[in-house]
């Protein structure tokens, strides 16, 4: 399984999260909504995730290992990091 297309949203906000990504695999099959968030010790990505009824937070879809993981992370930041600023910006209030 090959990432054939990464795509970056930054956010204009003052909360952590600065970018929402879609990432396409082997050009057949694409995940939206993986979140770009900034910690202390630098970026990270969050998976797609809905709330449940007790209030915790479950991924819609993930990597089953750390590999796949790492994979995805690495290229998004990337893509993240090559983007222009006034490139594909949302304002987000």
């Amino acid at each position: 399984m090959q990432i054939t297309d990464v795509r970056v949203r930054k956010i204009t906000s003052q909360n952590r999260m600065k970018a929402i990504a879609s990432v396409t695999f082997d050009d057949v099959f694409v995940v939206h909504d993986i979140k770009v968030i900034e910690s202390d010790k630098g970026l990270f990505i969050a998976m797609p995730s809905r709330k449940t009824p007790n209030g915790e937070f479950k991924d819609i879809a993930h990597p089953i290992n750390t590999d796949t993981r790492e994979a995805i992370q690495t290229a998004i930041i990337a893509k993240y990091n090559e983007t222009d600023d006034s490139e594909e910006t949302v304002d987000v209030e």
